[in-house]
């Protein structure tokens, strides 16, 4: 693959979170801040893409690494002199400290990602049903830690007075970084070692693959990118619970990513963006809204159901997603061709002349001078 067309395969999800970014600014403030948790999502499922995608082992244990990356901003950057009061039971090296919001973003990502470290070392060693159900531990793990430990956050009350520092400009910015960072690991030679065991383990061994270690640094990767969606997280919510980042995140990120499609970066994108959308428009249902002349009011839960109806329509109709877990690649030459305005070669292209669209390379012109 050219590198004109690697780069085209980057823009098609890099547009799509700009443009998702520049429609939430002709919004209200308060739908703008829903854009803003849209776009968080999508940086979580694209975090999840990252290992799951490229290894094909399913992880339930990811949003442990929100959690963690979440609960480290939110308590670094509450200020000192409010800690003792509201974190009385902090370990002091915790209290006497606070860190900037773009700091915390930095200690999340790190932390998530020697976190996956840690965990990663053994769990990466086994594959299918015994995978999903290690991960799954280390966020049951993780989340009883959390809710239980007074000495490192709030336990199992609310932390709050965070400062709310991500709008939908930094959300955007988080997205495409994390989207750049998938895109250049899955085009890294550990990213394609990684594919190509995924499709054939034994041929991977065979020709000298380290399984082992080429899941491991994806799943740092993965941890990495899931710490940093965490603290935009906490950053644009203001105050977290750990079971904002449990349960239900869990399995809603993970339809995301499975309508999306599984096996591509612009599926992540894709199945984050529309079920994001979805999940808002059916929680405001539940809480009563208007569409048109008729009024909408749905019973509490429906919008977990009708997710996972949708997830399970599509792993039986489409089970590589709706992107069926293809990459989209546009053109980057037609885009600089574009560019340069030649409006008459554009014609002649488009309609079978011998414009750049019609495969010469060369105009009438330019030819009959050369017989």
């Amino acid at each position: 693959m050219s590198l004109s067309e690697r780069l085209g395969q980057f823009l098609a999800p890099a547009l799509l979170i700009v443009a998702i970014g520049l429609l939430g600014t002709t919004v209200s403030a308060g739908t703008r801040t829903e854009f803003t948790g849209v776009l968080v999502n999508v940086t979580i499922v694209i975090a999840l893409y990252v290992f799951i995608g490229n290894s094909g082992v399913i992880s339930f244990g990811q949003i442990s690494f929100v959690a963690l990356g979440a609960f480290a901003a939110g308590v670094m950057t509450i200020s000192a002199a409010v800690k003792p009061t509201v974190l009385p039971e902090l370990f002091p090296f915790l209290a006497d400290h606070s860190i900037s919001s773009f700091e915390s973003l930095l200690l999340a990502a790190g932390l998530g990602a020697l976190f996956a470290l840690i965990v990663g070392a053994p769990l990466m060693r086994l594959s299918g049903l015994a995978a999903g159900i290690a991960t799954f531990a280390v966020l049951e793990i993780t989340h009883n830690v959390l809710r239980f430990w007074e000495k490192i956050g709030p336990g199992a009350k609310s932390l709050a007075l965070i400062p709310e520092t991500t709008g939908l400009f930094e959300a955007v910015l988080g997205a495409l970084f994390a989207a750049a960072v998938a895109f250049l690991y899955q085009h890294s030679r550990p990213g394609r070692l990684l594919r190509a065991s995924r499709e054939d383990p034994e041929a991977a061994r065979a020709i000298g693959v380290n399984i082992h270690l080429q899941r491991l640094l994806a799943f740092m990767v993965s941890g990495g990118l899931a710490g940093l969606a965490g603290g935009l997280l906490v950053h644009q919510i203001g105050s977290i619970t750990t079971e904002q980042v449990y349960l239900e995140l869990t399995f809603l990120t993970l339809a995301m990513l499975v309508v999306g499609g599984v096996g591509s970066l612009w599926g992540a994108v894709v199945g984050g963006a529309l079920v994001s959308f979805l999940d808002v428009y059916l929680a405001k249902a539940e809480q009563g809204m208007s569409v048109g002349p008729a009024s909408v009011n749905l019973p509490g839960g429906t919008s977990l159901l009708i997710l996972g109806v949708l997830m399970a329509a599509i792993l039986i109709l489409r089970p590589s997603g709706i992107t069926r877990g293809r990459e989209v690649t546009l053109r980057i030459s037609r885009l600089r061709w574009w560019s340069r305005g030649d409006r008459r070669a554009s014609a002649e292209g488009a309609f079978g002349g011998d414009g750049p669209m019609s495969g010469s390379g060369a105009s009438s012109p330019e030819r009959r001078s050369r017989n």
